[in-house]
Parts: C-alpha cells; structure tokens; sequence
C-alpha cells in the first residue's frame, strides 16, 4: 500500500508530495488550478520563479535621462516636515513651490529646481522611464501577494491593482551587478511601519524600478530600496528612508523627517575606515607635510678670545707709530705773550707731554 501510494505522488501518511522537478511541469501544466490547492502563496511564488529561472529575461532598466541626478521630484508640490536630508536634487514641475526646506536640507552638490527648465525636463524623462516600465512584459503575476517574506530573483513582476509589502521583502542579485527589478502596479504601493527591502548577492538598488500607477506610501520607518516611479503623488512617513529616488508625475512629494539617497551606477571607491590613533597620527603627519619648510641660517663663525700674545703684538705693531708721533715737531700758532709795559718778551720753547713715553 505504502508504495502505492508514493507511485501516486502521496506520502505514507497520505498527503501530497511534489518532487521539485514534477512540480515545476505541473504548474506549467494542465494541473496548475488543482495544485494550488494544496500549496501556500509563498510557495506559489517560489515555484513560479523557480519555474521562470531558465527562461529568458528581457526586462531592461529604463533610462532616466536628466531626471537621474534627483532624488525628489514632484508634480505639483513638494513639502517637507523635520529635518529631512536629500542627497541629490530636489526639484518639481510643472508646480513650483516647494516647503519645509529648512528644516530640510539639500545635500551638496545636490541643488533645487522649483518650476525651472530643469524641473521640465526631468519630469519630460520621468514620464519616458514611466511609459517604458509600463509597456515591459511580465514575468510573474503577484496580485494579491504581500511582499513581505518573498525573495526574488530579477525580473517582472506585476500587480494588477495595489501591492502591498508587510515585513522584509528579499531581492536576490545572484552576483550579478546588472540584475534589473521591475515592479509593475496598477494602482497603489503601500508598506507597513518597519517594512523594508534588503539585498542578497549584490546591492543594484539603481536597477530596482517600482512603477505605480496612482499613489506610494512608505509607512514609518519603512526602510526602502529603488526608483519609485508614481503617476500621482508619494508619501514618506515619519522616519522613512529610501536609497533610490522618489519621482512623482502629477502630484506631491510629501515627507516627514525622511533620509533619500541618491544611487549612482558609478562605482565608488570603498574607503576602509582606520583605527582612531591611526587616523590622528595620519592627520598629524599631513599637517606636518603641509607645513612651510623653514630656511636654517648658519649662525655667524665664533671668534676667539684675544690671547695676551695677539695683544703684545698688537701693541709692538703700534709702537712706532706713536713714537713716530712723538717725535713730529708740533707747530703752533700762539702768539707770544706781551708785557705789560707792551715789550715783546722772548718766545719760550713748546713742549708736548706724551704720556706713553715721557717728556
């Protein structure tokens, strides 16, 4: 009996079994609608990739034109609350007002475009990328599917009305740093407080495109990933973060106290952080290289104490010079003294006293 029942796709005890090779022909098959019956959704999805894996691909990223260099981009609108930091440009089109900022601030080199040419032609790219997403062809069908708890490889994915992603939603990159993620939604995207999307085997957060038919709504502290691309308007709650870009057509950018990154397909060097006493002492020794080298001037050549034999020499190179002095008549011009009665008298002979010889 018990091999009976295996032959029949049934275990001993009498449930199904599906050998994975077997389940991929069935769903592929004219049994899909009875199998379902006995599997859960995740497991439907897991199938439906696992089925999907070995065929051919053919979603492409769409290019954003001169709309990639924004983080935020509005229709109508855009307003902000609390100290939100954008790290790209801020822009909006064909609206022109754009509040809260600060105390929301826009990261440099990142600059704001209220309702300029700028603004235009990236809502014209935006709505390019937007038609482009829109006409791709789907590679599975998740409608009704929460995101959360699902990892996925790349592909189309497509909802025919809203999508909806509670917890951690999983993409698998498999190595491949050209893997595109497109989500198609035909009305609303919405995530619960906490949510988030987190990569395995690479990080193409640039290649993640989610195309929304009306509105998004990021719920608080949703932690989220990719180009989030809405005919409408976009909602961050308090504390929602998105690594990607924020693009809405028609309507209002709306943030609270958010954190947008801007993705770059450019690679970018990885800067390994360094122990606090080696970052001092680089710092140190760069200011020390930046310093102005000093000019040393050698100090004059000492000269040395005149010895009693210089100073007897001196004195013996001097000596007949003086008496030489000495011995020079000296003339003078002193008349000679009168008399009282007006009598010359005899003129006196003049003598010189010099010390250093005597009279």
């Amino acid at each position: 009996m018990d091999t009976d029942n295996r032959e029949q796709g049934y275990d001993t005890d009498g449930r199904r079994n599906f050998p994975a090779g077997r389940l991929v022909g069935m769903l592929t098959g004219a049994k899909l609608l009875r199998t379902l019956r006995y599997l859960t959704i995740p497991l439907v999805v897991a199938a439906l990739v696992a089925a999907l894996a070995g065929d051919a691909m053919t979603q492409s990223a769409p290019t954003l034109g001169t709309a990639e260099s924004f983080g935020v981009l509005g229709g109508s609108t855009v307003t902000n609350t609390g100290p939100t930091i954008i790290n790209g440009d801020l822009g909006v089109w064909p609206g022109s007002a754009i509040t809260g900022l600060p105390p929301g601030i826009v990261a440099l080199p990142g600059a704001t475009h209220p309702g300029d040419a700028v603004a235009q032609q990236a809502q014209s790219d935006v709505t390019i990328a937007y038609n482009d997403l829109a006409g791709q062809a789907c590679d599975v069908d998740l409608t009704d599917v929460d995101l959360g708890g699902l990892t996925l490889t790349s592909g189309v994915y497509c909802f025919s009305t809203s999508a909806q992603l509670t917890g951690e939603l999983t993409l698998d990159v498999e190595g491949n740093p050209n893997a595109v993620f497109i989500f198609k939604i035909g009305s609303t995207l919405t995530t619960a407080p906490g949510s988030s999307v987190v990569f395995v085997n690479g990080d193409p957060s640039c290649n993640v495109f989610w195309q929304v038919g009306s509105s998004a709504t990021l719920d608080t502290a949703t932690d989220f990933a990719g180009n989030i691309v809405a005919l409408t308007s976009i909602t961050l709650k308090t504390g929602a973060s998105v690594t990607g870009r924020v693009l809405a057509r028609n309507g209002a950018v709306t943030m609270d106290s958010n954190h947008i990154d801007l993705c770059t397909l450019s690679s970018t060097p990885t800067i390994t952080p360094q122990p606090p006493m080696q970052t001092a002492i680089a710092a140190t020794q760069t200011a020390i290289a930046m310093m102005p080298t000093a000019t040393n001037t050698p100090p004059p050549p000492t000269l040395p104490p005149p010895t009693l034999t210089s100073i007897a020499a001196t004195q013996i190179a001097i000596a007949p010079t003086l008496t030489a002095i000495a011995m020079m008549p000296i003339a003078t011009n002193t008349p000679s003294p009168s008399s009282l009665d007006g009598t010359d008298q005899p003129e006196l002979p003049t003598r010189l006293y010099l010390p250093w010889i005597g009279y």
